[in-house]
């Protein structure tokens, strides 16, 4: 299983906060066993939380398409045929590789 990114951990934690918060007013509970109890309600929706956002979140597999066998040739690029002919010679084939 992969590990929560840090906005998916942060997501996490602010649903246990606030759910503990709004458990603990809304309840009204104050013994030690009913605040704890609400506690570990919060803990495990803060958990379910963070789970789904790691489920939801997986980018999908982008596959890059094959190389062409020959490259594609605009203006810009010298080709073989228009590459001088000292030049040629040892960058024919290899023009789409060279940076300006």
């Amino acid at each position: 299983m992969p590990r929560p990114s840090a906005a998916q951990a942060c997501l996490g934690s602010f649903t246990v906060v606030a759910a503990t918060v709004a458990l603990l007013a809304v309840s009204g509970v104050s013994g030690v066993l009913a605040v704890s109890v609400l506690v570990v309600f919060a803990l495990a929706l803060g958990t379910v939380v963070t789970v789904l956002s790691l489920s939801s979140s997986k980018p999908g597999r982008v596959v890059a398409p094959p190389p062409s066998a020959e490259p594609v040739s605009d203006a810009s690029t010298p080709t073989a045929a228009s590459a001088p002919a000292a030049e040629s010679a040892t960058a024919t084939g290899h023009a789409y590789a060279r940076q300006r």
